[in-house]
């Protein structure tokens, strides 16, 4: 397995290096720069020819995206034109937050889809089953930002429940277990947006593994046998009706990590979701190559944990 995995590393390489030359020409496609709108209406423009001379946006493309290329190697993506510092230090100051979101909502999306899928496909056609095909449809149907806006409106504003911005309170102390409560309890009400709006997926590839796996020859001999159902069920049918949902996770956590844009603004949430939308208005190009580069690593970083964590539930499967 070791010997597969670093032979799909080495394979990223290329796709990595494609991908940069795709941000870095995208980035410059853009209208405008950094300076463009930013800039007092009483600089001159010979100060700002100057300032765009300083950055080295006058010189030829190749010669630019080499130099990006071989900073970011060293871990060096520039510096942040808005918020004027390192580019790697206003990420990191945010990606924390959305990594917390993700693994918050993955842990949600499973404890409801697993129970409802599960259920559903053993129970088939029962009022349960109906209920579950009647959710997948309502949740599938919502888009992200009404959902968000409507639990916002009800559970942040009408009922004050949960927190309606930031990622934690002002009087909190780092460090402490109640400023990591407080965490949770921020990531809380965004969290269960994107869960609740996240299971159809997972809930539909369950059941419809679970209907399957009910006719398969295995599951008769083992009824006939004299194997309890509760025991049928979790023994074989689940594990076998669970490997769509482990070729799912690594996609899902990247996803959520690089997705969650629509829902990091509505509930004005610190992370790098919300960090790439403001940098994309202000034409802050080294963040926002810096992080299309990150997304797009995650997105490959993910495909390989999806077959790991494959191989790992079953052994019969090796990554190809």
């Amino acid at each position: 397995m070791w010997k597969t995995i670093l032979r799909r590393v080495l394979l990223m390489i290329p796709q990595v290096i494609i991908l940069s030359i795709l941000i870095f020409m995208l980035a410059k496609m853009m209208p405008g720069d950094p300076f463009t709108g930013l800039i007092s209406p009483t600089t001159s423009p010979s100060r700002i020819a100057e300032l765009r001379e300083q950055a080295g946006l006058n010189d030829p493309w190749p010669q630019q995206y080499v130099r990006w290329v071989g900073n970011a190697l060293k871990g060096d993506f520039g510096v942040s034109y808005n918020y004027k510092y390192a580019v790697t230090t206003v990420i990191g100051q945010r990606i924390g937050n959305t990594v917390r979101l993700a693994i918050v909502t993955v842990i949600l999306t499973y404890l409801i889809a697993i129970p409802m899928g599960l259920f559903a496909g053993r129970y088939q056609n029962s009022w349960f089953d109906k209920f579950v095909v009647a959710y997948n449809f309502i949740s599938f149907a919502i888009p992200v930002f009404v959902l968000a806006l409507i639990m916002l409106l009800v559970f942040g504003y009408r009922l004050d429940w949960f927190p309606t911005t930031g990622s934690v309170s002002i009087n909190s102390s780092a460090g402490s277990f109640r400023y990591f409560l407080d965490e949770l309890y921020h990531v809380a009400l965004p969290a269960i947006v994107q869960a609740l709006l996240g299971t159809a997926v997972t809930i539909q590839y369950l059941r419809s593994e679970v209907v399957d796996a009910k006719q398969m020859d295995y599951v008769r001999t083992a009824r006939s046998k004299g194997v309890p159902t509760n025991r049928v069920f979790t023994r074989h049918i689940f594990r076998n009706a669970s490997l769509p949902i482990a070729s799912q996770l690594g996609y899902e956590i990247v996803a959520l990590i690089s997705g969650s844009v629509v829902i990091e603004r509505i509930f004005n949430y610190p992370g790098i979701g919300n960090l790439f939308i403001s940098s994309i208005q202000q034409r802050d190009y080294a963040i926002i190559t810096a992080l299309t580069l990150i997304f797009g690593i995650a997105t490959l970083i993910g495909t390989l944990i999806s077959d790991i964590v494959m191989s790992i539930v079953d052994p019969r499967i090796r990554i190809q």
